[in-house]
């Protein structure tokens, strides 16, 4: 899924010359990441990405503004990377999306830009907003979809129907993707635990357990 470059990196309205380069886009964003491990986000600079890079420091900037842009898009390619294969079952799906995402997670180059952008963001709103738009929302799909594919299965009910409904199943969905997200995310990045199988069957039963109350 690294292939669908992220829709966010695009080129800037009043842009001319030649059309970009999806290898030199992923060049850039690979380096940004190895850089982020190597010397971290203080340290970090938009001359330092375009030379391990092999590109003018001027083409990140036809594509970047600065280096909050950057790093954010560099993760949110590894976020694309999230699958929710059908694996016959909800239960199945959500322990296979979570151990994804904990091994996601657990890569050096991951964490550490992704705890770097977090802490940056704290202070500032136009990149919170950055990382919601290129990261959160659209990791969202992987919940439509396990829903969409559960409701096809009977395992879970279909929507109310009217836009009451449509506003319901919203907010359900973004709740039970903070649910997970949050979990997952505390356990690797703040507890220091590993996501594995074990774990992954004990969050799915208990996440249906209170989907089964809150659907039900």
């Amino acid at each position: 899924m690294v292939a669908r470059m992220h829709r966010s990196a695009t080129p800037r309205k009043g842009r001319t010359g030649r059309p970009r380069s999806a290898e030199a886009d992923q060049a850039i964003l690979r380096a940004t990441r190895a850089a982020l491990v190597d010397v971290g986000w203080g340290r970090l600079t938009m001359g330092e990405v375009a030379a391990r890079a092999g590109v003018a420091k001027t083409t990140l900037y036809r594509r970047w503004a600065n280096k909050n842009e950057l790093v954010v898009d560099a993760v949110a390619v590894l976020f694309d990377e999230l699958e929710l294969p059908d694996r016959g079952c909800l239960r199945a799906d959500i322990e296979g999306v979570v151990l994804q995402f904990g091994a996601l997670l657990a890569r050096p180059e991951t964490k550490t830009a992704l705890m770097a952008v977090v802490a940056e963001s704290t202070t500032d709103e136009a990149l919170r907003e950055r990382i919601r738009s290129a990261i959160v929302e659209r990791q969202k799909r992987l919940v439509l979809l396990g829903r969409a594919r559960a409701q096809a299965r009977g395992e879970l009910p279909p929507d109310a129907p009217g836009e009451d409904g449509e506003r319901a199943a919203a907010r359900n969905m973004d709740l039970i993707f903070d649910v997970i997200a949050g979990a997952v995310v505390h356990r690797t990045l703040v507890s220091g635990e590993p996501v594995n199988a074990e774990w992954g069957r004990e969050f799915a039963a208990l996440l249906l357990s209170g989907l089964s109350v809150a659907l039900g």
